[in-house]
Parts: C-alpha cells; sequence; structure tokens
C-alpha cells in the first residue's frame, strides 16, 4: 500500500493531516518530510489523524516522536487522532499514549487549541 497524506487548513494556523497507508521504513521519510513543512511555516497545531494506517514500525514511531519533539521546540500543539487498533497496541507496548496528546476524534483534538 503506498502511503498518501492528505493536509486540510482548520483556520487560525491549524493543520490536520491524514495519513493513508503503513508508515514504516520505506514511508517514514516522506512522514517526516511533511510534518518538517508543517513546522516551517509555524502552525499553532498540527493533528495528525492515524485513522487510516493500518502498519507502523519503529521507524514510524521515532518520525512521530520528533514530530513531537519539534512541536516543543517550536511551541506548536502536536496530537495525535483515531489510532487504529494495532497502531494503538504499539503505542501502548512503547508507553507512548501517556506521551502524546491522543484523541478518539479530530474534534476533541480541535478543542482547546
Amino acid at each position: 500500500m503506498s502511503l498518501e497524506l492528505k493536509t486540510s487548513q482548520n483556520g487560525n494556523g491549524v493543520v490536520t493531516v491524514l495519513i493513508e497507508g503503513d508508515i514504516d521504513m520505506s514511508s517514514s521519510t516522506e512522514v517526516r518530510t511533511h510534518l518538517t513543512d508543517l513546522f516551517k511555516k509555524k502552525q499553532k497545531a498540527i493533528v495528525v489523524d492515524l485513522s487510516k494506517v493500518p502498519y507502523i514500525d519503529s521507524s514510524g514511531i521515532a518520525t512521530l516522536v520528533e514530530g513531537l519533539q519539534w512541536s516543543h521546540a517550536n511551541k506548536t500543539k502536536f496530537r495525535l487522532t483515531r489510532l487504529t487498533p494495532m497502531v494503538k497496541d504499539v503505542f501502548e507496548i512503547a508507553r507512548l499514549l501517556t506521551v502524546f496528546e491522543v484523541f478518539d476524534s479530530n474534534e476533541e483534538a480541535l478543542k482547546g487549541i
């Protein structure tokens, strides 16, 4: 499955990125580049929708951790939404559900931004 990244502006400097496909060794560079470009544009918040990500490996996790680090450095909110069961399991195993701001819906993630 090829990777697709769909970005939509929600207004007020808030962007949602819908990722479709596996985030693995072959695609994590593309995700990293996309997120880096958004951080360079000084967004107020970036919401990453993972509802169409059936699989994520350690390189994908590392890419999202980098996004979290960039968000702290740039004072940008960085939130994850709609994790698929497999992706959620990986985050639980890696003990990252408490590190990231994770929401069940995009609407919840957009509240308070």
